[in-house]
């Protein structure tokens, strides 16, 4: 019976990411002008984000144009564009749930969505590789977007100096590893 409930319904899985489709196609509508910014004004986008936060929006409801503005910087900046499936692992970590992406499907760029949204709360987001050259790597790789933006970037790295490990933590987002 179970088995034929799932395929008639789908499982829990395809059930939840089918329920993140409108916040995609919202995405996927907001594209268009986003796009007609110039930089100066896709980079005020931040300071105009934060605000909303500290009027009490809430970062779900700011989800798709944050995740939009992140899209068109990483277009500008990185010549990369965040595709449906990088949107929706976005939304998936941005909701504390895990996602499974394999070798070349975009991990980086993809985390680059959640953590810009989540760095908006002012509180600081700290993202964990495995190892310090990852967590250099991805800081200057994915810092390019995050500095666009007007949002700051630093890294935890083997054998940082007290006053380079307090600046790398001040920063709206931190890279480093789970040693550091």
């Amino acid at each position: 019976m179970g088995k034929i409930l799932t395929k008639v319904f789908g499982s829990s899985n395809e059930r939840y990411l089918k329920s993140l489709k409108p916040i995609v196609n919202r995405i996927n509508e907001l594209e268009k002008d986003v796009q007609l910014l110039d930089d100066e004004a896709l980079a005020a986008k931040t300071v105009e984000f934060k605000q909303r936060v500290v009027n009490g929006e809430s970062l779900d409801e700011l989800l798709p144009e944050a995740f939009a503005v992140v899209r068109e910087a990483g277009k500008r900046v990185l010549g990369e564009r965040h595709y449906d499936v990088q949107l929706i692992g976005g939304i998936v970590l941005h909701q504390g749930k895990i996602a499974e992406m394999k070798t070349g499907e975009g991990k980086t760029l993809t985390s680059t969505l959640a953590v810009y949204l989540n760095g908006l709360s002012g509180n600081g987001v700290h993202v964990v590789t495995v190892n310090d050259y990852l967590a250099a790597r991805d800081s200057e790789w994915m810092g390019k977007i995050y500095r666009f933006l007007g949002m700051s970037c630093g890294k935890i790295v083997h054998g940082l100096n007290d006053e380079d490990r307090r600046a790398a933590y001040a920063a709206d987002i931190t890279y480093g590893t789970n040693n550091e």
